[in-house]
């Protein structure tokens, strides 16, 4: 074996770094961070970014683009690494990460410091299809993976709603929308991460869009006819109308013509229809597959005269998508029925397939970007998950440590419609002593013809100012919703349109929204850097000076046109500043998000930035941005799958998510059933299920990330929900008090997230990689390192199935009682509980009763020390609204406990900062399998003083 071994220090390059080595025929560009290969399939280029990340990008063009990373930041950072060819491969190893490039095929393959493979190009696996649009030239470009590991888990991806956990093996189509983020990052339990740097539409798995029934299966009709299903409509008012149907794809407006979807009979009347398509289809192979089904109103789809799809429901204007795999055989027929009972004016459905794929070729990574210059991604390796969602902050930018209030309770609806409702709303929850931060104030506090004109409609908001001040004054904030939407007689849509700043297709078009008559406007290009200056100026002198604390960026898809499909969207945002909109497709959140964060940070320094964006990308956590999940539908199976889209968020590297408690868009039942209390004050089994749904959905939001209720009347107050006697009320309450108990404990999660790039909502997966039957569990996760929840999402469950993974104990928190891990328990879960244990080890700090983040609890901190095994916990605590912490003021405490000799350790505190508590006391609190204590955190124990020196308590 030949080996021709090259050293490239950082800032030390031995050779030139345009000099070319030409080895085994092979053309070795080196250079001050890495190397470039030419081989038979084009430009291969490693760059070192640190030892445990690598650049990899591919181009047939005869030198790589230089454009600007929109996600990834410059790190400035130098690293030493070698070079060195061994047969015919070249490698560039660091300390901890080797990456090799196969000098014929020219695929890339990952090793660890001590040899062992990683992950791997698949040979062939790299494509580049041309693309022009608007005279730009790029590329179609797909990567594929060989799975060295069909067993690993693959999470990330962003959130999606088609409840979906575990993407090894899975499709998943990149695009933004309402309900939909895309994040193009993953992260597997073998410890390694994705990064893939693209801005266009893009998929993972299957490279290739669903195809249509008749194009995978041969379709009979209800008569056995060949060629169609058979499509049966049946109005409310007797009509029917009976069609053949080559397809069932019914899932966008007509362009030119928006009062209709495409392929829908025009004069057919849908609310209070119902609708059947059914026949047979025949496979045209045997095997297993992967449908996708796009649904509003009422569905149900039968296949093979089996229930495949139970009765799912959206709202007419916002429809959902959910997948689901059959096996079948070729040539034999089976039956196909979907039920369909629109409730809208206009309705949407749809079902689509891809064909069989082999399970080897299914279980590889693959990446489609629509329209890139390259191939371009980063290999992010760690030693663990949370180690690569360091390096994916490495790359994208730290998470800012949000506001302390924002860990709180916030209170929103849409929405608002007066100052006096801000007010008496905020005022009742002070009243009744719950604990509540923040109130938010949705759209349309504008006048109706006003949209983007930031001012408040004075007859319904007669003093903003006065009403900010009046929330501030009750320990509260105001958060207020801000669309970078702008009707045309508006002056800040002039003042975007003089500069070129403006999209103008919606104009061009003549779309008009859903307000009043109908108004025309369109969203500013903040692909702009200019743009993004002047929407911030505008906020910056109509909400800044009414002391607003937080900005809610809605609709940042952009979403200029609700159900229309992706052409006509990029269409409507086409062209950017940048380039065309099929380039820059899905990065239109975090370029919004920049504009705000910068702007604030330049206003007003020493103030925290807080966002909330409906969608999101690829390094939003730098601009101190959380996302909430959408628009969604408020039913059991919308509330199970915010458990996987949160999990999925969080993995993706954005450690802020909420989610609309309760779900936004109301079933027309629980209306009417609200409707008919408040007229005889009787709760019917409809308000007995909301109340139950809410009362459950509040119990997973108290251990969200952020914990906040949303949605459209019924309004969504607890003591709108139910009365003080009634059983939602009381756990509605409790929980969010608990929250509240926990706030050193989350606070301290906030602290890690910054510090250690932490992760606070954790899948099974992250702290228990070991076990692998942790990598298919969807429906539980671990809040911070010491508690596992256990979301209940059925209707009058009373119990559920808890996963405790081997080689752990666990408690009860309410009981203390422990469980052994390594098997599956059925847990109790009454109406008013959430199933929540705490890990044995655990060191878990709590406060007193509190009603907002800003109050400070007159009782000692209680630490509850879970025994059973060795552990440790930091208590992290700082001013909460100011950038001091950047500045190194804030202090630290660490707490270790040691099981041996049962001995609690306080360190001596790191760090000051203004306004600390110099001494202090403890209530110390230990729970073992022989001492079981529930609730402990309210449990009086053993009191220590501490005045910031090492302290060791035996307990």
């Amino acid at each position: 074996m030949r080996a021709l071994r090259f050293i490239c220090m950082a800032g030390a390059l031995i050779a030139s770094s345009f000099a070319y080595c030409f080895a085994n025929n092979k053309i070795i560009n080196r250079h001050s961070d890495g190397i470039t290969v030419k081989t038979s399939s084009g430009l291969v280029r490693l760059k070192v970014v640190d030892d445990r990340i690598i650049r990899v990008s591919a181009t047939q063009e005869k030198d790589f683009a230089d454009s600007k990373s929109l996600i990834v930041l410059p790190t400035g950072k130098k690293t030493a690494f070698t070079v060195s060819e061994v047969k015919d491969s070249v490698f560039v190893a660091t300390s901890e990460l080797k990456a090799a490039v196969a000098g014929k095929s020219g695929a890339v393959t990952f090793f660890d410091s001590q040899g062992r493979k990683i992950l791997q190009e698949r040979d062939g696996g790299r494509r580049f299809v041309p693309r022009t649009v608007d005279g730009t030239d790029a590329f179609s470009v797909t990567q594929s993976f060989v799975s060295l590991d069909d067993g690993e888990g693959i999470f990330g991806l962003g959130q999606h709603q088609a409840n979906e956990w575990n993407y090894k093996g899975k499709n998943e189509e990149l695009f933004q929308y309402n309900t939909k983020v895309s994040v193009p990052f993953i992260v597997s339990t073998g410890n390694y991460g994705i990064l893939w740097d693209s801005y266009s539409l893009c998929r993972w798995g299957n490279p290739t869009d669903y195809s249509q029934l008749g194009e995978v299966f041969t379709l009979y009709n209800k008569d056995g006819k060949k060629g169609t299903l058979t499509g049966t409509y049946r109005a409310s008012d007797g009509k029917t109308i009976v069609r053949e149907e080559p397809q069932i794809y019914f899932e966008h407006l007509i362009r030119g013509d928006l009062s209709h979807v495409v392929n829908l009979p025009h004069d057919f009347k849908f609310s209070g229809s119902k609708v059947v398509y059914e026949g047979e289809i025949e496979p045209k192979e045997t095997g297993v597959f992967d449908f996708i089904h796009y649904y509003s109103g009422y569905q149900t789809v039968f296949i093979d005269s089996k229930k495949v799809v139970d009765t799912r429901w959206r709202t007419a204007w916002n429809p959902n998508s959910y997948k689901f795999s059959v096996s079948l055989e070729k040539k034999k027929r089976v039956p196909v029925r979907i039920e369909w009972e629109p409730n809208g004016g206009v309705a949407y459905c749809g079902l689509r397939v891809y064909a069989p794929v082999d399970d080897s070729r299914k279980k590889q990574m693959t990446w489609w970007g629509e329209m890139q210059d390259m191939i371009d991604y980063y290999f992010v390796y760690g030693e663990n998950m949370d180690d690569v969602i360091s390096g994916y902050r490495t790359l994208t930018g730290k998470a800012p440590i949000m506001p302390k209030w924002a860990m709180g309770y916030w209170q929103s609806r849409e929405k608002y419609n007066t100052q006096k409702e801000v007010l008496s709303t905020f005022n009742e929850f002070r009243r009744r002593r719950i604990p509540i931060d923040n109130i938010v104030i949705d759209w349309l506090h504008w006048k109706q013809d006003s949209w983007g004109s930031h001012e408040f409609d004075l007859k319904r908001f007669p003093d903003p100012k006065g009403m900010v001040d009046s929330v501030h004054a009750m320990n509260g904030r105001v958060m207020i919703s801000v669309w970078p939407k702008f009707y045309t007689t508006t002056e800040h849509y002039k003042e975007f349109d003089r500069n070129g700043w403006m999209y103008k297709g919606a104009v061009r078009d003549s779309i008009r929204d859903w307000v009043g008559p109908g108004y025309l406007g369109s969203f500013y290009d903040a692909y702009a850097p200019e743009a993004r200056k002047l929407f911030w100026s505008q906020m910056n002198d109509h909400y800044m000076p009414l002391g607003i604390d937080a900005w809610w960026m809605d609709a940042s898809e952009p979403n200029i046109r609700d159900c229309i499909d992706i052409e006509y969207r990029k269409d409507l945002m086409n062209p950017t500043a940048l380039g065309p909109a099929d380039k820059y497709f899905n990065a239109y959140a975090l370029m919004n998000a920049e504009a705000i964060y910068d702007g604030q940070r330049g206003a007003d320094p020493d103030r925290r930035v807080f966002l909330l964006t409906r969608s999101g990308f690829a390094g939003l956590q730098r601009y101190s941005t959380a996302t909430w999940s959408g628009d969604i539908a408020t039913r059991w199976e919308d509330m199970e799958a915010q458990i996987s889209a949160g999990l999925n968020f969080a993995v993706s590297g954005i450690p802020y998510w909420t989610m609309d408690i309760g779900g936004f868009c109301v079933e027309d039942r629980y209306v009417a059933a609200q409707k008919e209390f408040n007229k005889t004050g009787k709760e019917n089994d409809n308000l007995k299920e909301w109340r139950e749904l809410n009362t459950r959905w509040y119990q997973f939001g108290a251990f969200a990330p952020l914990f906040r209720a949303h949605g459209q009347w019924p309004f969504r107050e607890v003591f709108n929900i139910a009365p003080e006697n009634h059983p939602a009320y009381k756990s509605i309450v409790e929980y969010t008090r608990l929250r509240y108990n926990l706030m050193p404990y989350i606070y301290s999660l906030a602290g890690m997230t910054h510090f250690d790039d932490y992760t606070i909502m954790r899948p099974m997966a992250m702290d228990f990689t070991y076990d692998r039957l942790t990598y298919n569990i969807k429906d539980q996760y671990m809040f911070g390192p010491a508690l596992l929840v256990a979301p209940v999402y059925k209707y009058g469950a009373r119990s559920r199935k808890v996963y405790f993974p081997e080689n752990s104990r666990w408690y009860d928190f309410y009981t203390g009682e422990m469980t052994e891990g390594g098997r599956t328990v059925d847990v109790d879960a009454p109406y008013g509980r959430i199933p929540l244990f705490v890990r044995a080890g655990s060191i878990l700090v709590a406060g007193g009763d509190i009603q907002s983040a800003a109050e400070d609890s007159s009782e000692p901190l209680t630490v509850v020390v879970y025994g059973g095994r060795d552990g440790e916990f930091t208590l992290y605590e700082d001013e909460g609204i100011n950038y001091n912490y950047e500045k190194g003021k804030y202090s630290k405490i660490l707490m270790k406990y040691d099981e041996a000799t049962s001995t609690l350790t306080f360190s001596g505190r790191e760090g000051e900062y203004p306004g600390m508590k110099t001494v202090r006391q403890f209530n110390i609190v230990k729970v073992a399998a022989s001492d079981p204590v529930g609730n402990a955190i309210r449990a009086k124990g053993k009191i220590v003083g501490y005045d910031g020196s090492a302290t060791q308590v035996r307990l």
